[in-house]
């Protein structure tokens, strides 16, 4: 699963209780022998013969599953998951033979189940179950759920399945867990006219004597329940051959030309993953089905050979895509391509090992993206996913990447930031520890062994390093078993005289940003070092705390050099000087790593606060654009935290701007011809920055332009359409807005028209936003879009968007999954400085969540305090910097 880039708040489940909660064993061993489970054991599935009945008009359907299964033991009644479904009847036969067995139902709708009781005990074998029943179509992306937009022919409906994490029991009785896998095969009777698409083939279609279709799909490979997949609409599909496999994009009518890029990408990722895994994609087809709508949990879905995506993120409209659009389709293809094998070919015992599959595929997104397209530089991107993760791994809140997950809602909450970048930046780390070759040679083994079966971490582990032959297993449980941040402090860099060596000695301690006097645990961390301006480089691995390191040549050392290594890096003053004064001559990722380090343990208080300031001003015209882009975030952040003190506020605004105008001024509002990806991608983050900043310059030019565009479109080019379009929102007047709300309203695109909506909840103005709050709890915005606009409203109105919220909760959560809100209300809030909001979110959280789900409230919690600790004790230094200049 891609997860959603549109908002920092991010939705996951609430309000379910799972059956009895279990105790997972802590060592992963035990955890190979003994798989948690929340159903009885005493059942497994072998085939899914389902057939469905969709009737879109009245949001219901109609189901039949016969289900082949295997008795392992004694047992009066068999329980599966089952979730809003009403059974109509139960029978079972035995494959002995004999009267089929009628069942008794019970439902137990907190633990999503059903269990059918049976006038006798049923002997070990093999059985039938077949089950009449009817659920529902919901609007919110889980389960079987439809969406509505708008066309050129008028409003439509179209139907769609997301069963990640726990939600396949929607559609289909089923054991909806990753261990229970089974083969499916899948019938449907739809409307004349309408596509019907699911993970296998079409392989036959008749007509009915109503007129309906029925149209049958293939047999499916086994595999779990979450991966099922059925769509229907007014589709259109375009097609190429690659390496043997069908690949098709389908699209809702008319929105087929937008679906090139996206085909084309799949084409060249089919082979390169063929190649690398070792394993020829099984499938006969893979289709990517593009959705109109959003959801604030996720952005595609990796359905086995039927991959779901949001249209923002999978089509590039030439009218409003940007270079910044065009990598993104191309890294969610690459993601969720690499979920065909690692997580649907070999899949997760059970979520606590979900990172086997999402940081697994972001890592190999990245690597993809690296490899295929050279021209975007995407490498330096890794920087940005360990710092993502590492932002949210200093906190006592954060949990381990191979995590204890007990119920529904914990499973959900399990798709963070730890499980896909800390994952995938541990990756990067072991792979760099053991070379990329043993690491791939020991990723193809673990897939020849495991295919289509079950695993947990060890058995990557057993894997790498059975082909690196280095002891990868102990690293790899320090870093997946322990929660946090290594820092590695850096003392007594010197050069003795004659010697053409620097000795550096190590010490490992712990990063934290709410525990500053927390005993540190322990990892053994792989380092790499290197003389500034040398290409000689040295690893060693820090273990039992402590390493003292002889590194060629004399000079400031980079320790993390090439910054593969998931630690914070600080060091002692005297080497922190030597590097500021070399750093236009560090290389641009090292200059990335030395930014993030002095950015993150100034604001933590374990450097001085400015030294990130130093940095910024060391940097040259030259440099790379993407230390720019970090450089320009952070002033950004920085804005954010003077938010209140408007003289202080303007003080550094005025410093931001004229630091950030020449880099402007040099970059430029139009294109240059053949200029590098990265230069376009910093030209609208120095934008929409600037805008932030309030640089009259920025703003009047957007300004000019977008009054313009009618007349001349050079002055208002896809490119830069949505983000002078985005500056123009943030600083709406009324009748601006209003504009823009009326336009909103005639958009037939849906892309285009999800996108105005989301523009409208940008304004700065404060009476603007609440009437993007009030339009939000409307039917008119389209109900996907009704939750995003109230987190782009906390974007720059944390308080207020929380509040509204609260106020409005019953609206609120008819707009959201019903599955999502121990997420989503707390992230609302996560962006606030005002103390009175934990109070409000503690509150809001001890009244409506399960104490064993209240990790993003905590998290969001220990956020707010951690942004007021920032602004009282350390902008006070930024402020003294500034003063000196």
């Amino acid at each position: 699963m891609h997860r959603t880039l549109i908002s920092a708040a991010v939705l996951a489940l609430a309000g379910l209780t799972a059956a009895p909660a279990f105790s997972a064993p802590a060592a992963p061993a035990a955890r190979a022998v003994q798989a948690t489970t929340q159903l009885p054991r005493e059942v497994r599935p072998i085939h899914y013969d389902v057939a469905l009945t969709p009737d879109a008009a009245r949001s219901t359907f109609a189901g039949k599953v016969a289900i082949t299964l295997d008795v392992l033991a004694p047992t009066a009644s068999i329980t599966l998951n089952a979730a809003d479904l009403a059974f109509i009847s139960a029978t079972l036969a035995s494959g002995a033979g004999g009267a089929p067995l009628q069942a008794s139902t019970s439902i137990y709708a907190a633990a999503q189940t059903a269990t059918f009781t049976f006038a006798r005990p049923l002997a070990k074998g093999r059985y039938t179950l077949a089950l009449d029943y009817t659920g529902v179509i919901g609007q919110q992306a889980l389960g079987l759920f439809s969406l509505d937009y708008d066309s050129a022919a008028g409003n439509q409906r179209a139907l769609y399945t997301q069963f990640e994490n726990s939600d396949a029991r929607r559609m289909i009785p089923s054991w909806d867990e990753p261990a229970y896998k089974a083969s499916f095969t899948l019938q449907a009777t739809v409307p004349a006219g309408q596509m019907a698409v699911s993970n296998m083939p079409v392989t036959s279609t008749s007509t009915l004597p109503d007129g309906r279709s029925l149209v049958k799909f293939g047999a499916t490979p086994k595999m779990s329940t979450y991966l099922l997949f059925f769509g229907l609409g007014d589709f259109e599909r375009v097609t190429a051959m690659a390496d043997g496999t069908e690949l098709g994009v389908i699209t809702t009518r008319g929105n087929a030309a937008k679906a090139a890029f996206a085909l084309d990408a799949s084409k060249a990722l089919l082979g390169e993953y063929n190649r690398y895994f070792g394993v020829r994609y099984p499938l006969p087809k893979l289709d990517n089905i593009a959705a109109p709508g959003r959801s604030q949990f996720f952005g595609a879905m990796e359905n086995w050979g039927a991959i779901f995506t949001f249209e923002y993120a999978i089509l590039l409209d030439p009218a409003i895509s940007t270079q910044y659009d065009k990598q993104e389709i191309f890294a969610t293809a690459a993601h969720e391509m690499a979920h065909q094998w690692f997580g649907n070919l070999v899949t997760m015992q059970w979520w606590d090992d979900l990172w086997l599959n999402e940081g697994f595929a972001s890592w190999m997104e990245g690597r993809m993206t690296a490899r295929l397209h050279p021209e975007w530089h995407t490498a330096l991107g890794a920087v940005g996913a360990r710092e993502q993760a590492m932002a949210r791994d200093a906190f006592a809140t954060t949990h381990p990447v191979v995590q204890h997950v007990a119920t529904v809602e914990q499973a959900s909450q399990a798709f963070d930031d730890i499980t896909y970048n800390k994952g995938a930046s541990v990756i990067g780390m072991l792979e760099d520890y053991v070379g990329a070759q043993a690491w791939q040679n020991g990723v193809r083994a673990y897939m020849r062994e495991h295919a289509y079966k079950n695993t947990v971490s060890d058995d990557l582990w057993r894997a790498i390093e059975k082909a690196a032959r280095k002891p990868v297993m102990a690293i790899a449980h320090d870093f997946t078993l322990k929660p946090g941040v290594p820092l590695i402090r850096v003392d007594g860099p010197a050069c003795k005289s004659g010697s053409s060596s620097t000795l550096v000695v190590l010490t490992q301690q712990e990063f934290s940003r709410d525990v500053p006097n927390k005993k540190p645990l322990r990892w053994r961390v792989p380092v790499t070092l290197q003389v500034a301006g040398s290409n000689q480089q040295v690893r060693a691995l820090v273990s039992a705390g402590k390493a003292t390191v002889s590194v060629p040549g004399c000079g400031p050392v980079i320790v993390n050099a090439g910054q593969n290594g998931y630690y914070r890096t600080l060091y002692a003053p005297q080497q922190f000087d030597a590097l500021s004064a070399s750093f236009a001559s560090l290389a641009p990722i090292d200059q990335l790593g030395l930014l993030s380090d002095s950015w993150a343990l100034g604001m933590a208080g374990m450097q001085p606060a400015a030294g990130f300031m130093g940095l910024a001003n060391a940097a040259t015209l030259a440099a790379d654009p993407q230390v720019w882009g970090k450089i320009v975030r952070i002033f950004g952040t920085l804005h954010g935290h003077y938010a209140g003190d408007s003289s202080r506020q303007q003080r550094f605004d005025r410093f931001a701007v004229a630091r950030l105008a020449p880099v402007f001024n040099q970059v430029g509002w139009n294109a240059r011809a053949g200029e590098n990806a990265t230069v376009a991608n910093l030209r609208a983050e120095l934008i929409g920055t600037l805008s932030d900043l309030n640089d009259n310059a920025t703003i009047a030019e957007a300004r000019r332009r977008y009054a313009g565009a009618a007349d001349d479109e050079q002055l208002n080019p896809p490119a830069l359409r949505k983000t002078i379009m985005a500056v123009i929102a943030q600083h709406a007047d009324a009748q601006t807005w209003d504009g823009m709300h009326r336009a909103a309203k005639a958009e037939k695109s849906p892309m285009i028209k999800d996108q105005l909506y989301h523009l409208l909840a940008s304004a700065g103005n404060d009476a603007l936003a609440r009437r993007a709050l009030a339009l939000a709890m409307t039917d008119e915005p389209g109900v996907t879009n009704s939750a995003a606009m109230l987190a782009q409203v906390a974007q720059e109105h944390p308080d207020m968007a929380f509040d509204f919220a609260l106020a409005h909760i019953d609206k609120v959560n008819q707009r959201v999954d019903a599955t999502s809100r121990s997420r989503y209300l707390p992230r609302l809030a996560s962006g606030s400085a005002d103390p009175a909001t934990i109070g409000k979110l503690n509150a809001y959280a001890g009244a409506n969540f399960a104490a064993g789900s209240r990790r993003d409230a905590d998290t969001a919690i220990a956020g707010i305090r951690d942004r007021i600790k920032t602004r009282a004790e350390r902008l006070s230094e930024i402020d003294a910097w500034l003063s000196a200049r």
